[in-house]
């Protein structure tokens, strides 16, 4: 009884969303959309990329921290020796101006550093949203007035100005990483979540298998867990797959403005923070982080979406990607020159 078509209020805009009906029926659904499957390719390559880092640059024979000052014209200013930044069998994407750290070692071990803030970030956003919005919809008068009003607060914050005032007084001794996650998840994120959860238990709670399922005794604590979460699982993966970029976007401002993670540790937007004077004189410097970011963050909005469409076959993909335009735009002008075709025809019979 949990698996049936439920509606579903989102964030702004009323849809109705289908249960989770089998990973088969939903694989089948991904599969029908090219864009989709291409850009899964790419997060799990990324995703093999950021967990073989150490074996990738074993093979290399380098390493993310260790300085070349050999390899730097300080003629110059620091920038690296030889043509395209360095590049060779030693050094596959060039080094750093002034460090001469490894640009490959730095890049595999920065995927780590983002991707891993993003999904840490993304989990805790999800588990404290389910369990605000749950709680919300199934608590009394009270309970959900305390609960809305504390996720609206959370809504109205700034990201950015909130995440730069917490990361400013945290001591160093902290561990970067995990700070810069729990500050992108607590901040953002959840509350969008919340608001979700707490519309579909709202139209859960009213169905008659969830209201049989309280009057039988069930707990409210096995209520939520036997018979709404499997409801909240289209909406909440959807949204979740959403949130890994703008995750991943944070992070990247974060240390672009100083304030993420710190030196000597790798990540794309600490790179991107000390490339923006070398963009003339090393531009590779600052392409690979930012080209890094770019398809990354696109991958991941592609494959939401397409995740998105996968759990709700009714719902139109937001990003026409490939052939799907054209076939559609031909199908429109297609019945407009049939009807002309067989309207002529009468007349000539006539």
């Amino acid at each position: 009884m949990s698996e049936a078509l439920v509606a579903v209020e989102t964030a702004g805009t009323d849809a109705s969303v289908p249960a989770v009906s089998g990973a088969r029926q939903f694989w089948r659904r991904l599969r029908a959309q090219r864009a989709a499957l291409v850009a899964a390719a790419v997060v799990a390559l990324l995703v093999l990329v950021a967990l073989a880092a150490p074996l990738l640059t074993a093979l290399e024979g380098q390493d993310p921290t260790t300085y070349h000052p050999a390899l730097i014209d300080s003629a110059r200013g620091g920038v690296p020796i030889g043509s395209f930044g360095g590049i060779g069998a030693d050094h596959w994407l060039g080094v750093e101006p002034q460090t001469g750290r490894d640009m490959f070692a730095r890049l595999v071990y920065g995927a780590r550093v983002s991707l891993g803030v993003a999904l840490a970030a993304t989990v805790v956003q999800v588990i404290l949203g389910i369990a605000m919005g749950v709680a919300a919809g199934l608590g009394n008068r009270w309970v959900d007035l305390v609960l809305s009003r504390i996720t609206d607060i959370f809504v109205s914050m700034p990201l950015m100005i909130m995440a730069l005032a917490l990361l400013a007084i945290v001591p160093n001794s902290f561990p970067r990483p995990v700070l810069v996650a729990l500050i992108i998840a607590l901040v953002s994120g959840w509350s969008t979540t919340a608001k979700m959860a707490r519309a579909q238990t709202l139209t859960l709670k009213s169905l008659d298998y969830v209201a049989a399922s309280r009057l039988s005794g069930w707990s409210t604590w096995r209520t939520a867990v036997r018979e709404l979460l499997p409801g909240l699982a289209a909406p909440v993966i959807t949204y979740s797959a959403l949130l890994v970029p703008s995750n991943i976007s944070a992070e990247a401002a974060l240390s672009f403005l100083g304030v993420g993670v710190k030196p000597p540790t790798p990540s794309w937007g600490q790179m991107l923070t000390s490339a923006d004077v070398w963009y003339q004189a090393a531009p590779q410097y600052l392409l690979l982080p930012a080209a890094a970011l770019f398809v990354t963050v696109f991958a991941l909005t592609i494959l939401g979406d397409g995740v998105r469409v996968a759990l709700d076959p009714r719902a139109a993909s937001r990003l026409r990607i490939g052939t799907g335009r054209k076939r559609e735009a031909r199908a429109e002008t297609a019945v407009p020159k049939d009807e002309t075709a067989a309207a002529k025809q009468k007349e000539n019979r006539t």
